[in-house]
């Protein structure tokens, strides 16, 4: 059942999708002049009379969109969630008390030194978090079920906290201190916010001062240019920020400025912060962020869709309708069964409370509500894929999340409760973010995504204290996940636990670091440009001419994304650091008390902590997570080991308690200051021990054309598949490239091949491209293709490829 504090539904059913969330149609821009041709002129008051209503119908609006619409708060998930945010908002009453220069004893925001440095940061944040508290009463007093609902007293502490802030901080008259963003965008949301919860209890002179202390620190001209920190997802919320200021203040003038400052972040970039057309979506100028600031951009995006649309300030931008695009392309090949892949999310995969479950959320929730302005066949795709990534998450389901809002629950429960909608499964497919040096890898029953860094993306992010540890991120981190096990394995205390030096599939120098290395915000990065890949939708061929953080190590690895496995191979691997270097197979977390059998060719090994091994081994296997092959052997070095380890060890806004975890690490070493190692492996994800040793037995499933400091290729026939990674120009098996350029070559069944070339260092203003395969035609070819010869063998001349920033160049033949 509903409430007698139900609201008007947030969208209307009827019309067009596309209006659904103030998208722009075809036929919108023409209607609304027609209308606009035919209406008389209306007399001033009559059109002061309209604004105002107008107002008022976009605060209530905002209240819906914030407060949620169409739950029960009688009945579950909801009941608890108003009851525990009952309880938090009675907590921060009993606790608050109004002083100089704090609202509450805990949150201290009166800086004896107030500057930019980051000393002040955590004052400007307590102020921050202090509006976030009122918000949060707010939100208490206007909720229904919640034990403190229309509570006046609640209210009125809620209105004297306000004051207090603005008298004591927030006003025309301070200077901003601390970090930017708690002034800019984080107190002036949660004041607006709350000023729209509590309108008709706020006078005109409270609205005013309020609207006055946002006008300073988040004037108009924040959004005078597109640069700095007023690009992608922070130009969103600064745009939310002025919207809220102009419906609280009355002000057609704010609104409209920040909708006219939203058009910048709709079409795709080329350089810098947003969306690519490729997918990738960077912020800071050099993380990829799909799961933070991209996240937040979508769902802000969203919210202001809805919010204004049917007003005076509709989002019309034609671009708005291109953001829709980025649902398919940026964010859903970063989610897996109902999680957000780490190697998107920044300095947040160290934030206490959150995982790669919860940030994916919020995501879930934005699709849906984006859904209902895109066109139906987008809507129901995304409906039955969101319904997918619900149903699948058995670790940490969405609508048992104490994190998610109660307003995201209800969208997702609605959804979960919808039987119109047919849960669609995990699709197959091999995905390259070559401006973002990211690669997602999907198959039935297993996932995998690619981290890497180059000249263009940072090894890592830090800053505000975040994410301390993170340096070898982007050193080849391949994360996998299985459809029945490993989705907790990045989200049960793993970051505070895991050795930062032995992550999975990374090559590194074990040269100690300093926490932060390189400073907060320097975002560094390593000087090699041959990062990225090629692909044809199904298999993929990966490469990293990989420099380490801080480090004279040098590494060239690659990766063959096929069927049932990933094959992996490193060459070239030098170091002069006097430190030694090694390259982490896999390094499993077993959980708090994980004793999951390892197999070594067949024999298994002591379960104890603290057991380790070194030998010559051709396959192994760990129970219920996967296989691991080493063509020809190696010599692998195995450790059973407890870490320990807390959140404040990597987060200065962590907790000190200890979390102790298992793990299971394989690696090779390749000694101190290798001069030229290389390794070989296959990952074989969710694989049992005997597909994993029969694998191993079949030795010529694999053929290694090359590993070297030159060029890396594999060739496996009983899938037509050909891959190398051209470091320099050269021969490999039976292909020639003239210059250092990614190859993939798929022969299908049917009797044709398809030929993928990337150029990762975009350097090639020109390639020859040799096949000795004969070749009877060319079904399709690449613009950038400018002649092909087929006969006996098939050769193909590309033009520049320097300009196409690492994208894919394909041809189709038909083989004799």
């Amino acid at each position: 059942m509903t409430t007698a504090w139900s609201r008007r539904a947030l969208l209307a059913t009827g019309g067009g999708a596309a209006l659904a969330l103030g998208l722009p149609t075809a036929a919108s821009a023409s209607d609304s002049a027609s209308a606009s041709a035919s209406r008389p002129a209306a007399s001033p008051s009559a059109v002061a009379a309209d604004a105002a209503d107008e107002f008022a119908a976009l605060r209530a609006k905002w209240r819906d969109l914030y407060l949620g619409t169409g739950f029960s708060p009688t009945a579950e998930p909801f009941k608890s969630k108003l009851a525990d945010l009952g309880t938090r908002a009675t907590g921060y009453l009993s606790t608050m008390a109004p002083a100089r220069g704090s609202l509450w004893p805990d949150l201290v925001h009166l800086d004896p030194e107030p500057d930019t440095d980051t000393e002040s940061f955590n004052f400007s944040a307590n102020m921050n978090t202090g509006y976030n508290r009122l918000r949060t009463m707010a939100e208490a007093y206007a909720q229904p079920g919640t034990g403190v609902t229309g509570d006046t007293g609640l209210r009125d502490a809620v209105i004297t906290g306000l004051d207090h802030l603005y008298a004591d901080v927030f006003n025309e008259t301070t200077t901003r201190y601390g970090n930017w963003w708690n002034w800019q965008i984080g107190a002036p949301q949660a004041l607006m916010d709350t000023c729209v919860l509590l309108y008709d209890a706020l006078s005109d002179a409270q609205k005013a001062n309020y609207c006055r202390a946002v006008d300073k620190f988040l004037p108009d001209s924040a959004v005078d240019s597109y640069t700095g920190t007023s690009t992608g997802a922070n130009r969103v919320d600064l745009c939310r920020g002025l919207i809220l200021r102009g419906i609280v203040g009355a002000s057609t003038a704010k609104i409209a400025r920040a909708v006219a400052a939203l058009s910048p972040v709709f079409p795709y970039v080329t350089t810098g912060d947003g969306f690519y057309a490729d997918g990738s979506f960077v912020q800071h100028t050099s993380i990829p962020y799909i799961g933070g600031y991209g996240a937040v951009l979508n769902d802000g995006l969203g919210r202001l869709f809805a919010l204004l649309r049917g007003s005076t300030w509709e989002i019309t931008d034609p671009g708005s309708r291109q953001f829709l695009d980025t649902i398919d392309a940026a964010i859903a090949p970063f989610i897996y069964d109902g999680l957000m892949m780490d190697n998107v999310s920044g300095r947040g995969i160290t934030r206490v409370g959150s995982s790669d479950h919860t940030r994916a959320h919020g995501v879930m929730a934005s699709i849906v509500l984006l859904g209902m302005g895109a066109g139906p066949e987008e809507n129901a795709r995304w409906r039955a894929m969101v319904k997918g990534w619900l149903q699948r998450d058995y670790y940490a389901p969405a609508l048992e999340a104490g994190s998610l809002s109660l307003v995201n629950t209800a969208r997702l429960q609605s959804l979960l409760d919808d039987t119109t909608v047919t849960a669609s499964p995990e699709p197959s497919a091999h995905r390259v973010f070559s401006n973002m040096d990211r690669v997602t890898h999907r198959r039935r029953g297993w996932g995998a995504g690619l981290s890497m860094a180059s000249e263009r993306i940072a090894h890592y992010e830090f800053g505000n204290g975040e994410n301390k540890r993170g340096w070898h991120t982007g050193a080849g981190w391949l994360q996998w996940w299985g459809d029945d096990a490993g989705l907790d394995q990045y989200s049960d205390a793993y970051w505070p636990t895991v050795d930062p030096y032995r992550l999975p599939g990374i090559t590194v120098s074990r040269k100690r670091l300093a926490d932060g290395q390189g400073g907060a915000w320097a975002n560094p990065k390593p000087g090699t440009g041959w990062v990225g890949g090629t692909g044809d939708g199904e298999f993929g061929t990966t490469g990293q001419h990989l420099q380490g953080l801080a480090s004279t190590m040098h590494a060239r690895k690659s990766w063959f994304w096929l069927d049932d496995c990933v094959v992996c191979l490193g060459s070239g691997i030098t170091s002069a650091d006097g430190a030694g270097v090694e390259t982490v197979v896999d390094n499993r977390c077993l959980g708090a008390g994980g004793t999951q059998r390892l197999l070594l060719d067949g024999v298994a090994q002591p379960t104890a902590q603290g057991w380790t091994t070194t030998r010559t081994t051709t396959w192994a296997h760990l129970d219920r997570h996967a296989g691991y092959v080493f063509p020809g052997g190696t010599e692998l070095h195995a450790l059973r080991e407890e870490r320990t380890g807390a959140w404040k060890d990597i987060n200065d806004g962590g907790t000190y308690t200890a979390n102790t975890r298992r793990y299971l690490t394989l690696w090779q070493d390749h000694g101190t200051d290798p001069a030229d190692s290389s390794y070989a492996y296959i990952l074989l994800p969710g694989a049992s021990s005997r597909r994993t040793a029969d694998r191993a037995k079949d030795t010529g499933w694999l053929q290694i054309l090359a590993n070297d400091a030159r060029r890396t290729g594999i060739r496996v026939p009983s899938l037509g598949f050909t891959g190398v990674n051209f470091w320099a120009a050269g021969t490999a098996g039976k292909v020639t490239a003239s210059a250092p350029v990614c190859v993939q070559i798929h022969e299908k069944r049917d009797g044709t091949a398809t030929i993928c070339v990337s150029d990762p260092s975009r350097t090639v203003t020109g390639l020859t491209l040799t096949w000795q395969r004969p070749v009877k035609s060319v079904l399709s070819k690449a613009d950038s293709v400018s002649g092909v010869r087929t006969g006996s063998s098939v050769t193909v001349t590309y033009g520049d490829l320097s300009k196409s920033r690492g994208a894919t160049h394909t041809v189709r033949v038909r083989v004799r």
